[in-house]
């Protein structure tokens, strides 16, 4: 079962790295059950998980993938009731670029140098972070708006928030929500670390093992950012924020999203103590 820290865990069969965030501290209160959830990709849904997704309270779901990601695995949903998919790609371009650039439109699967070249380019993740965090707000306004148009008390009314691993993309995402909602910051990135641990094993080793059957060598380097959450990455992101935007809040302001919205996603996640 997926490990959290101060969220909400539920197995569901084929997905690794799954959690509803609510029940996180937050000054005056806690981050509410049934409003956000986060993911890896869902192509490899089971019969069980597809009927335990269909029985939570997702009701739509945000894929932040490439179009080339979602080709070579297309998100699996349940056909018994709708949820409404919703494609917000994020290619970060440092980190795209570098990885072009050095594999040069070379198949790297056939040519074990080009592949290393293209794997020791990548970013390191809070390089990434930074470029993800430039080229993504439009993708994050949208979220932002999404959950802040949520009806109270629907049956199926959780935004559900993915990438490939659920941990890059969608741990900045779902970091900028939670700080906007006023969730306690230790808490969100104690919530962004717990992802390793969830996706070690299976999938860390499935991840790994197709980058060496390119022929790359998987540096220690390297492994962190095909598999790590270190708590250094997401705070020197969040810090990053701050200087630049003053605030989550600020930065979602700064890419669109209006007083409005931003209190009305307050109201959708964060809920008063008793």
């Amino acid at each position: 079962m997926p490990q959290t820290s101060g969220s909400q865990a539920t197995s569901i069969e084929g997905m690794f790295n799954y959690r509803d965030v609510g029940g996180m501290p937050a000054a005056g209160g806690s981050i509410r059950h049934g409003v956000l959830c986060r993911s890896d990709a869902l192509g490899g849904l089971t019969a069980k998980g597809l009927a335990a997704l269909a029985a939570s309270p997702v009701g739509t779901v945000v894929d932040f993938r490439t179009v080339a990601e979602r080709q070579m695995s297309p998100d699996r949903l349940p056909t018994e009731r709708d949820i409404t998919l919703i494609e917000l790609p994020i290619t970060p371009g440092a980190a795209a670029g570098a990885a072009k650039a050095a594999g040069a439109g070379v198949d790297l699967a056939a040519d074990p140098a080009a592949a290393q070249a293209a794997v020791s380019a990548l970013p390191n993740l809070p390089e990434l972070y930074v470029d993800i965090l430039q080229t993504g707000g439009a993708a994050f306004a949208k979220v932002a708006e999404l959950i802040a148009a949520e009806t109270p008390g629907a049956p199926h009314q959780a935004v559900l928030l993915h990438c490939t691993a659920g941990k890059d993309r969608t741990g900045v995402s779902t970091a900028l929500m939670l700080l906007a909602a006023g969730a306690d910051r230790d808490a969100v990135v104690a919530d962004y670390a717990a992802s390793a641990a969830n996706l070690a094993g299976p999938w860390a080793d499935r991840m790994i093992a197709m980058v060496e059957q390119m022929g790359a060598t998987v540096t220690p380097e390297l492994r962190e950012v095909l598999t790590g959450t270190p708590a250094s990455a997401i705070e020197s992101a969040l810090a990053w924020v701050d200087e630049n935007y003053g605030s989550a809040e600020g930065y979602l302001a700064a890419n669109g999203v209006d007083a409005a919205t931003l209190a009305a996603l307050r109201d959708r996640l964060f809920e008063p103590a008793a």
